[in-house]
C-alpha cells in the first residue's frame, strides 16, 4: 500500500514537471568497435534498493576483474596478467563494459586473442567497451604489463601502494540504456532566489533498429524531501544515442549551499533510472551540492563571494577509513583545498564533498621534453599538431572521470605545465569538447591543458 501511493505521488511529480523537459532532438551514431570509451564513471544496479546500498554483487549485472601474473620477466615488457572470465548468455545481448582501476603501470589489453586497446596513463581509471570481443561462456583477459614510471611522468611522489586491480570489475548495460550524463545544481538563470537542476542523459540503442527508450530522475533534498521525479521516452535510431535534458527548479537551494570548510556540507540525492515494459531498471545513484563557482575579473567567485583556497598536498590513503580521519585532521587545520599529485579512488571525491573541500587534481599530461618554453608548439605538450594524441591519452579519461565532480578554475606551469579550467591557457586545449564545468566546486589542475572545457 505504501508503495502504491509512493507511486502515484511520484507520478504526480511527472506530471507537474512534464513542461520543464527539454529534448534535444540530435542522434549521433555509436563509435563501432568497442575498445575505450570515455564516459563518466558510475556503475548501473539493477534495484533501487542496491544501488542505495552500493550493493555491486547483487543482481547478476556485476563481476570482479582480478587478472594474476602467469608471466614475470625484465625489460619494457615486465609481466602478462590474466583471468579467464565466464560470461552468461544473457550479456551476449547486452553491452558488457569492463571498469579498470590500479593496474600499476602501462599496459596493453587483450581479450580472446585480440587486442582491445593499449593504456599510457595507469593513474587514470580506463573503461572499455567489450561487447565486440566478448563470447557466452569462457573469455580470456590478457594483459601486457609495461614498465612505465607513472611518477615520473607526473613530477610526483610515487602513487599509494593498494591491491592490484583494486576496484576494477566488469559490468551489464541492456542495449537500451544510459550511455552518460551531465549533472549541476545551480542558481537560476534569471537570478532568482531558487535553483535549477541542469541534467542531461545521454541514452543509447545499440540494437540495429530504431527503439523507444524511457530515462528519468528523481531529487531528493539534503533533509530526505522529495523534491522532483520525472521521466520521458524518445524514440532513437539503431546504433546511436540521443540526449535528454531536464532543468526542473529546485526551490530552497539557498538554504542548502554547498560551502568549503562548513561543518555538515548538504548534499543533494539524485538516481538516474531507465524504465522497460513498466519495470524500473539501471538505476545509478549520485550526490550534488548546490552553487555555482565562475572566475570574475581574475578572481575565482562562488555565489557572489570570492573563494580563498587554502591548499594541503595529500594523496589518498589505502583505504578509506583511514583517509577519512586524515582529512578531517587537514579540515581541522583550517585548510579546505586538497591538492592530490595524481588521480584518487572515486570514494576520495566523495569524502571530500560530503567533508566540505575542494580538490585541486592532476592529469598526467607532463611536457617530457622543453618544459620551459611558453610558445605554442614549443613544447609536444603545447603543440596544435599533438592534439589529438594528447586529447586520446590524457584529457577525455580524465575530462570523464571528473565530470559528476566539482571543478574550480586553475593553473601552474613548469613541468607541471597545467591548465586553467574554462581558460585557453594552452591551444591544444581549444580542441576539447565544451562543457559549462565553472558550475562545479572542484578545481582541478590538468598537464598543460584543461581536460574539460574549451
Amino acid at each position: 500500500m505504501k508503495r502504491t501511493i509512493l507511486t502515484a505521488a511520484l507520478a504526480a511529480c511527472a506530471l507537474s514537471a512534464a513542461a520543464q523537459i527539454m529534448e534535444e532532438r540530435n542522434p549521433v551514431p555509436m563509435t563501432p568497435g568497442g575498445g575505450r570509451v570515455y564516459r563518466t564513471e558510475v556503475v548501473p544496479y539493477d534495484a533501487r534498493h542496491d544501488a542505495e546500498a552500493r550493493n555491486r554483487e547483487a543482481g547478476g549485472y556485476w563481476k570482479a576483474f582480478e587478472p594474476e601474473v602467469t608471466i614475470a620477466t625484465e625489460g619494457p615488457l615486465h609481466a602478462v596478467l590474466e583471468q579467464e572470465i565466464e560470461i552468461p548468455f544473457a550479456w551476449t545481448d547486452g553491452m558488457v563494459y569492463l571498469h579498470v582501476e590500479n593496474p600499476g603501470s602501462a599496459y596493453s589489453l587483450w581479450l580472446n586473442d585480440r587486442q582491445v586497446a593499449e593504456v599510457s596513463d595507469p593513474l587514470t581509471p580506463a573503461e572499455f567497451d567489450l561487447t565486440p570481443f566478448i563470447r557466452e561462456g569462457a573469455n580470456d583477459f590478457k594483459l601486457l604489463m609495461r614498465n612505465d614510471n607513472p611518477a615520473r611522468q607526473l613530477d610526483a611522489a610515487a602513487p599509494v601502494v593498494r591491491k592490484s586491480f583494486e576496484n576494477s570489475y566488469l559490468y551489464y548495460q541492456n542495449k537500451r540504456s544510459i550511455a552518460d550524463f551531465e549533472i549541476g545544481l545551480v542558481p537560476d538563470s534569471l537570478g532568482r532566489d531558487f535553483g535549477m537542476l541542469d541534467l542531461k542523459i545521454v541514452t543509447q540503442n545499440a540494437y540495429n533498429y530504431e527503439e523507444p527508450v524511457t530515462v528519468g530522475y528523481d531529487i531528493y533534498s539534503p533533509q530526505g524531501k522529495l523534491l522532483e521525479f520525472n521521466m520521458t521516452e524518445i524514440t532513437i535510431p539503431g546504433r546511436s544515442t540521443d540526449t535528454v535534458r531536464f532543468s526542473p527548479f529546485i526551490y530552497h537551494t539557498y538554504k542548502n549551499k554547498w560551502e568549503a570548510g562548513s561543518k555538515t556540507p548538504p548534499l543533494y540525492k539524485v538516481m538516474l533510472f531507465t524504465r522497460r515494459n513498466g519495470v524500473y531498471k539501471e538505476y545509478m545513484p549520485l550526490k550534488i551540492g548546490f552553487g555555482k563557482t565562475e572566475l570574475v575579473d581574475g578572481r575565482i567567485m562562488r555565489l557572489g563571494k570570492e573563494l580563498k583556497p587554502v591548499k594541503a598536498g595529500y594523496n589518498a590513503a589505502a583505504d578509506r577509513k583511514t583517509t577519512l580521519a586524515e582529512l578531517k585532521a587537514l579540515k581541522a587545520k583550517g585548510k579546505n583545498t586538497i591538492c592530490p599529485d595524481y588521480p584518487q579512488p572515486a570514494w576520495f571525491y566523495e569524502l571530500c564533498d560530503s567533508l566540505g573541500l575542494y580538490v585541486i587534481d592532476r592529469a598526467n599530461i607532463n611536457a617530457p621534453e622543453r618544459s620551459g618554453d611558453r610558445t605554442v608548439g614549443g613544447t609536444p605538450s603545447n603543440d596544435p599538431r599533438l592534439v589529438g594524441d594528447y586529447l586520446e591519452r590524457d584529457v577525455l579519461p580524465f575530462a570523464q572521470f571528473h565530470l559528476r565532480h566539482r571543478l574550480l578554475p586553475g593553473r601552474s606551469f613548469g613541468q607541471r605545465l597545467q591548465y586553467v579550467q574554462g581558460l585557453p591557457v594552452a591551444q591544444i586545449g581549444r580542441k576539447v569538447p565544451s562543457g559549462d564545468l565553472l558550475r562545479h566546486r572542484r578545481r582541478v589542475e590538468f598537464g598543460p591543458v584543461n581536460t574539460t572545457t574549451q
